[in-house]
């Protein structure tokens, strides 16, 4: 009896334009076996050109659903060691997904522009996870396209660089923090006071850096400094030694994170400075180490285990393994004044 042809891509198919065996493919799109990356790397291509899925046969006698949501950080590991930030956002989020026997399945890929995008590819291929949670979204940032072409469910943290149909969470009033950290500068007598953000490319450094300009513009003033560091805060310390040196030198800074703001510290130390004497510091997120430091630091309280449990729930409610309804409210900023600001120099 001669075979029906059919125009349906195979597995088959898949291994012979990745020139490995069918057995290979199966294991690697479903997260198996060991094998060189360049060997992956074929096999997703390969499934990507074909526009290629197991059967629905295949997808049901392994489970439809892997109870594993991804996230892709796009730092380095030296940078993620050294900022408390994402272990407080991780922290909320498995607090949610733990007690629901899901896992997060993390990866680090460092900054390259086109490894976060490789690595949702290989999620989604491989089936490894059921929905990712997105943070730090940056100018022009592809994810949100990316991931409807792979169709797998996402929430983003924070606020995305343009409007778009993928789900976010964000407290609320969040620029509320950065006003009143101007606001508590001014109220002291500071008229000299400069911002040190991250990174340029992400979003929230340029919303930051301008409702920081909007509350100083209020009074009449202008940021007498604007620099941009890394978040780890590893040339904060230099770029504050040079502002330090100059004649116009500000009396407060503003940082985007506390680990800047330590940076900030040491350098002011090292210069024969002391805070708050001749400087003062704000800091962002109220870290733990914030209470550990003398004196202690001044900040701007984020909430970043409610904003991951909000993500969290978020994911699963697109799942369909939540009821759909109103996300726990994530407390806005607040500033939280220790002993790092005190009166302006006279």
């Amino acid at each position: 009896m001669a075979q029906r042809r059919t125009d349906r891509v195979t597995i088959s198919d898949v291994a012979a334009l990745a020139g490995v065996s069918t057995a290979a493919v199966s294991k690697i799109v479903n997260g198996k076996g060991s094998f060189p990356q360049a060997t992956r790397d074929r096999v997703q291509r390969a499934v990507v050109q074909l526009n290629w899925a197991p059967s629905a046969a295949a997808v049901a006698l392994r489970g439809a659903r892997t109870r594993a949501i991804g996230m892709v950080a796009g730092r380095t590991p030296d940078v993620l060691n050294s900022d408390p930030h994402f272990a407080l956002l991780i922290a909320g989020i498995e607090s949610e997904l733990a007690p629901r026997d899901h896992g997060l399945l993390l990866h680090i890929v460092g900054e390259q522009p086109d490894a976060a995008e490789r690595a949702y590819r290989r999620l989604a291929t491989e089936r490894r996870v059921d929905g990712v949670i997105l943070t730090e979204s940056r100018v022009g940032d592809p994810r949100f396209a990316l991931l409807r072409g792979l169709r797998l469910p996402a929430v983003l943290v924070g606020t995305p660089w343009q409007s778009d149909p993928v789900p976010t969470v964000r407290a609320a009033e969040q620029d509320q923090g950065m006003a009143d950290a101007v606001e508590h500068l001014v109220g002291l007598g500071h008229r000299r006071i400069g911002y040190v953000s991250g990174p340029e490319d992400r979003v929230h450094t340029g919303r930051r850096r301008a409702v920081f300009t909007e509350a100083l513009a209020r009074h009449g003033l202008s940021p007498s400094h604007l620099l941009a560091s890394d978040f780890a805060g590893q040339t904060t310390g230099s770029l504050v030694e040079k502002v330090l040196a100059t004649a116009d030198r500000p009396s407060a800074l503003v940082l985007a994170n506390d680990m800047m703001a330590l940076a900030a510290l040491a350098a002011a130390q090292r210069t024969g400075r002391q805070v708050p004497r001749d400087l003062s510091l704000i800091g962002h997120d109220d870290l733990p180490v914030g209470h550990l430091l003398h004196p202690r630091l001044t900040t701007v309280r984020q909430d970043l285990a409610g904003l991951g449990r909000a993500a969290a729930l978020s994911v699963l409610q697109q799942l369909g393994e939540e009821p759909a309804g109103p996300l726990p409210e994530v407390t806005p900023p607040q500033l939280v004044v220790r002993e790092s600001t005190g009166p302006a120099p006279g």
